[in-house]
C-alpha cells in the first residue's frame, strides 16, 4: 500500500481552515492593526524603532530598537496614553511598558570597500610579476583579483 500525501493547498486556504494556523493567523492580524494605531500617533521619526509586542488586561508591551528611543518615548508616554485611550481598542489601557531590543538582524556595517578599476589591477598583476618573495606576490594577486570586470 503506497502513501499517497494529500493534494497541495493553497497557504489562504490553510490559514483559514487549520485550526492553530488560524489563531496564529488571527493574533498576528491583530497587532498589526494595533502596531498601525500605534504608528498613527507616533512621530514619523520613531515609528521604525517602536513595534507593538503585546497588548493585555490593559499593559501595551512596546519593543523599542535602543535606549534613545525607549527614553524619548518614556517622555511621551502620558501623551501617547491618552491618544491611544480614544482607540475602541485601546480603551481600557492603564499603562504603557517599554523593553529595549535591538534587531536581530545586523544591518550591513559601512566599512570600507574596495572598488579597483581593471587599469589598477593590471599594474598591481604586473608589480607582483616582479617580485620574487611568495607571500608578497601572492598578497599581490590577491589585491588585483578584487577588480570590477569592465561593463560590457
Amino acid at each position: 500500500m503506497a502513501f499517497r500525501p494529500h493534494p497541495a493547498r493553497a497557504p489562504s486556504v490553510l490559514l483559514r481552515e487549520a485550526k492553530p494556523l488560524k489563531a496564529i493567523f488571527g493574533h498576528a492580524k491583530r497587532l498589526a492593526h494595533l502596531q498601525r494605531l500605534l504608528e498613527s500617533q507616533l512621530q514619523p521619526a520613531a515609528r521604525e524603532h517602536c513595534h507593538v509586542a503585546s497588548w493585555r488586561e490593559g499593559s501595551l508591551l512596546l519593543i523599542v530598537t535602543d535606549g534613545h528611543w525607549a527614553t524619548r518615548l518614556r517622555y511621551q508616554q502620558k501623551r501617547l496614553q491618552r491618544q491611544l485611550q480614544a482607540f475602541d481598542e485601546f480603551a481600557s489601557l492603564t499603562r504603557i511598558l517599554f523593553k529595549v531590543q535591538p534587531p536581530t538582524v545586523l544591518a550591513k556595517v559601512a566599512g570600507h570597500t574596495l572598488d579597483l578599476s581593471v587599469n589598477a589591477a593590471q599594474t598591481i598583476q604586473a608589480t607582483a610579476d616582479g617580485i620574487s618573495d611568495p607571500a608578497l606576490r601572492a598578497a599581490l594577486e590577491r589585491l588585483a583579483s578584487h577588480a570590477k570586470p569592465k561593463p560590457q
